[in-house]
């Protein structure tokens, strides 16, 4: 694995918010607050990230178990505050000074139960019906569209409440966690070595980033270095991960505007990649090849197909933007402006189409690959279109390269002891949608004490009611096809 500067502090209630102020001043992130239940008291973890080159910081901050409040920093980041309203929902501590403490996680009907404590118990009775304290627009002609959370099509829930005056789009608000499944809570307990299945099902789209991510945890809590090779070729399965779904976004977005000719044809590019990945990986969603210490493939990629599939592509995406009802609808529609994206905190190809840099593979990589930086700087669907577009043309050459300068094994499994000492471990990873970061915490008997796992999504759907601002309800769905943001991944 590359070397990252890397610093851990305990700090008190005035050193925290000091030590905050100062690495968001120097442009670092805050990527990860993850609380933890010690019994006696409770501990906040919070983790900066800033590239160019690799540095990580932790936070680490006590709180009494009799007295769970914590100083909210809410003013200074947009993420922080909705982590710190996750905290409240899960584990009860209060963020003191939020300016919107409201719940996040927990629908009205949830009891006044906080699942995560470790005396939490069995899930208390819900209720039937409680109200989501939705802001009322009011002015002349202005009225309401609720949306979800149950859709057509085989999607996920979401509720979506729109306020319009005529068809423009006046204010929108999403409500989410109609799929929270309790994934952190499940880890516990598990071996550290036994617990990527459950990674691989945080959001079946991103089964091997996520795999990744958490296998990349693991081994830093463990201490294990893997031969840069094992690294390339965990490097190669997740280029795989992101043809396929690139692929199929490039198919749907032409398809929400009608045009469905080149959908049917990008969908036979991602059948035709789901196949290949079947044969690489003994699964189509590339599920069972990476492990904690190491990696599985049945067979390598053929190159030959990879570039043909590439090329393929690009026609299709070369005849969609030529036809002007499509480009009409794809050009400034649904604009997410540089300055909030920067706010917000998005990442991935949601940051990169406005114009920002994100991308770990090069702000921290595991291992150093030719990789190509793609971005556009208008924010709207198109580019977040031919950000996706470019980006498999990337993907697809990346991976040509790592097959053709492969050398060594496709198999490898490294030894896995416990340090003999509670250890903890981060893994980062540039999935398909963006940054995805997972924490474990491991005890001396090698089992997960606490895992935390910070999807892209998490940071991109408050983005998603920002960038409909002034729009038509008709594109609503164009728009949010151009995020296509995992409901799974945010609620965990």
């Amino acid at each position: 694995m590359m070397s990252a500067s890397w610093l851990r502090h305990r700090v008190s209630e005035r050193g925290l918010i000091a030590t905050a102020e100062q690495l968001w001043a120097d442009s670092f992130r805050l990527a990860l607050v993850a609380a933890h239940d010690d019994g006696d008291s409770l501990r906040v973890v919070y983790l900066f990230l800033a590239g160019y080159p690799d540095r990580r910081v932790e936070l680490e901050y006590v709180v009494p178990a009799d007295n769970p409040e914590i100083r909210s920093l809410a003013y200074l980041s947009f993420p922080a505050g909705r982590f710190e309203r996750e905290m409240a929902d899960l584990y009860g501590i209060r963020p003191v000074g939020h300016p919107k403490p409201r719940r996040l996680v927990r629908h009205a009907h949830w009891p006044d139960w906080h699942p995560m404590r470790t005396d939490a118990g069995p899930a208390p009775e819900f209720t039937d019906t409680g109200a989501f304290p939705f802001l009322a627009v009011e002015g002349p002609g202005v009225y309401e569209i609720p949306v979800g959370p149950v859709h057509a099509g085989l999607i996920e829930p979401g509720h979506f409440r729109f306020s319009v005056a005529g068809e423009t789009i006046v204010r929108l608000k999403a409500r989410l966690w109609f799929v929270h499944r309790g994934i952190e809570k499940l880890f516990h307990g598990r071996p550290a070595t036994a617990a990527v299945d459950l990674a691989e099902r945080i959001s079946g789209d991103t089964s091997a980033a996520h795999a990744l991510a958490h296998s990349l945890a693991i081994e830093d809590a463990l201490g294990i270095e893997l031969p840069h090779e094992i690294h390339r070729l965990r490097a190669l399965i997740v280029e795989l991960e992101r043809l396929y779904n690139h692929a199929a976004d490039l198919g749907a977005l032409a398809n929400d505007v009608g045009y469905s000719l080149a959908n049917a044809h990008a969908q036979r590019i991602r059948e035709n990649l789901l196949r290949r990945n079947a044969a690489v990986t003994g699964h189509r969603l590339l599920r069972g090849a990476i492990r904690a210490g190491g990696v599985a493939l049945r067979a390598l990629p053929d190159t030959d197909e990879l570039a043909a599939l590439a090329v393929d592509l690009a026609e299709v995406a070369t005849l969609t933007l030529a036809n002007s009802v499509v480009y009409d609808r794809f050009a400034g529609t649904a604009v997410l402006h540089p300055d909030d994206a920067s706010a917000l905190g998005c990442l991935g190809y949601v940051a990169r189409a406005s114009g920002l840099r994100s991308d770990a593979r090069v702000e921290h990589p595991t291992i150093v690959l030719p990789i190509t930086e793609i971005g556009a700087p208008d924010g709207d669907v198109l580019a977040r279109y031919t950000v996706r577009r470019d980006e498999f043309a990337a993907s697809a050459a990346l991976a040509q390269h790592i097959v053709e300068s492969h050398t060594g094994p496709i198999e490898y499994a490294a030894t896995l002891h416990p340090v003999g000492a509670p250890s903890s471990g981060i893994g980062i990873v540039e999935g398909w949608r963006g940054t995805i970061v997972h924490r474990v915490e491991i005890d001396v008997d090698g089992r997960i004490t606490r895992a935390k796992v910070v999807d892209p999504s998490w940071f991109n759907w408050p983005a998603l009611p920002v960038a409909m601002a002034d729009t038509i309800v008709p594109d609503f769905p164009l728009a949010n096809k151009s995020f296509n943001q995992s409901y799974a991944g945010n609620d965990l």
